[in-house]
């Protein structure tokens, strides 16, 4: 028996998977958070051309997802996170010359310049630049498609079953972290420094990550900072099939990548994605638009700030929703996937309140902001339950590749969902298009909302469907 204090090196490497995601986020909110009152009078764009980048984004990311999980289980967990950030990094960075690019392009010497074009001029402004953007945006999403792949893969490896969905959760957090922090500071680097040094500031951070990964991780087995106490009760899993010593081989089986799809497991992991992913990437994209387009409220300005910073403050009660897997089982005795299927229901009614957004924004900014904090929160428990139930189906040698399948699927739902989004804004506006009261642009969010809020039941309902009860892959 080993008496050894337990180390808790575990928690360090998912705080570090936390500042990943952070950056991640970050890195992906720039462009919400400065197109409408920055970029868009720049440049001309109306809806319809943020719709297409957030889209073509989404396709992007959705096909680099098939691939980057491969390239992880390939690769190892430590170089292919760095080769993630740090092609998002520069990615991110890349932005910043696309306003200079179009300068060169027309002829022009000033952004001043590029806002007073008008005619023939501006609608060659407008279409360049948003393919500058687009270039941008796509090895953005080259290197993003990465990190949840490796982040999951790496989560399988330093924490047992029971305690993944939890560990999940919390580096998950960072997307909400990011979204938070992102309103208290890009908006600012924006009106100050100009829009570009906003993508710059945020890019280099994950060049700062990147330095502490290299000294920070390595497997937990080789890790010099992990004891033989921590380091079984990690592998406790294997102990608990009975295979001590023989376990790591077996965990680390690798299935062939196309003999993927032939599972159920994989398919409802993949269409739980392809369902509700892109509610979260519309609220992310899409609310200081909404605030601007239904109050007139900037995210520059002080109540613009304080409604994005409540609406992600409020999707930090997410923490908890990994912790609801392991209330579950420990006062049922369900198995894991049990368990995290019946917390999934739960999180699934809450997006539902969504319904009530546009309704109650007649009464105040607060309330819709509210609604879609609580549908924020609940996507992000949500998140890290789905992503836990690879772990508990497949082995670790083929967990990455499943992440990055069913993230490929998120994508495609997301790419469907920006650009329908963007085009029926704009439709909207032009046909002042009725629904349910409202009129024009506004109509064109409730419809979406209710979209947004349903998703969730259609996806528990499928995935349910397909995998009834608890049956890991293990045949091989």
């Amino acid at each position: 028996m080993n008496n050894q204090k337990m180390t808790n090196y575990r928690w360090t490497i998912c705080a570090m998977l936390f500042f990943a995601t952070t950056v991640n986020y970050l890195d992906r909110q720039v462009l919400s958070l400065t197109w409408d009152e920055f970029i868009k009078p720049e440049f001309h764009w109306d809806e319809s051309h943020y719709g297409t980048i957030t889209s073509v984004f989404s396709f992007v990311y959705a096909a680099c997802m098939l691939f980057a999980g491969r390239f992880i289980d390939w690769l190892g967990s430590k170089k292919g996170f760095l080769w993630a950030i740090g092609v998002w990094s520069v990615g991110a960075c890349l932005h910043a010359v696309c306003g200079l690019v179009t300068e060169a392009h027309v002829g022009l010497h000033s952004a001043a310049e590029l806002a007073a074009a008008t005619g023939e001029v501006a609608v060659v402004i407008a279409t360049f630049s948003m393919y500058c953007f687009l270039f941008a945006r796509c090895v953005l999403a080259l290197g993003e498609a990465g990190n949840f792949p490796a982040a999951i893969k790496v989560t399988a490896e330093y924490f047992p079953k029971k305690d993944r969905a939890y560990a999940t959760s919390i580096f998950n957090a960072g997307a909400s972290i990011g979204a938070l922090v992102a309103p208290l500071s890009i908006p600012l680097l924006a009106k100050f420094w100009g829009w570009e040094m906003a993508f710059i500031v945020i890019g280099a951070l994950g060049f700062i990550w990147m330095g502490f990964w290299i000294f920070l991780y390595d497997s937990p087995a080789k890790s010099k900072y992990v004891n033989k106490a921590e380091l079984e009760y990690i592998e406790q899993d294997k102990h608990e099939n009975g295979t001590v010593d023989s376990g790591e081989e077996t965990e680390e089986k690798k299935i062939p990548f196309w003999k993927c799809f032939s599972y159920k497991q994989t398919w409802s992991f993949a269409i739980g994605k392809f369902m509700t992913d892109g509610v979260w990437w519309f609220f992310l994209f899409w609310t200081p638009s909404y605030l601007n387009t239904q109050f007139g409220i900037k995210t520059s300005e002080g109540l613009g700030i304080a409604l994005i910073f409540t609406l992600y403050a409020i999707t930090m009660l997410s923490i908890f929703g990994g912790k609801l897997p392991t209330i579950i089982m420990n006062k049922t005795g369900l198995n894991p996937y049990a368990a995290r299927m019946r917390a999934m229901l739960i999180f699934a009614f809450f997006p539902l309140v969504v319904l009530f957004a546009q309704p109650l924004g007649t009464i105040s900014p607060w309330l819709p902001v509210i609604m879609i904090g609580i549908g924020g929160a609940a996507h992000q428990s949500w998140s890290a339950n789905i992503f836990s139930t690879v772990g508990d189906m497949f082995p670790k040698g083929a967990i990455a590749s499943i992440t990055g399948i069913g993230g490929m699927a998120g994508g495609i739902g997301s790419m469907i969902l920006q650009k329908s989004a963007g085009n029926l804004f704009v439709y909207a506006d032009e046909t002042q298009l009725t629904f349910m009261g409202f009129e024009g642009k506004p109509a064109g969010y409730f419809i979406i909302f209710c979209v947004c809020a349903v998703a969730y039941l259609i996806g528990w309902v499928i995935m349910k469907s397909l995998v009834p009860k608890y049956k890991p892959i293990d045949n091989i």
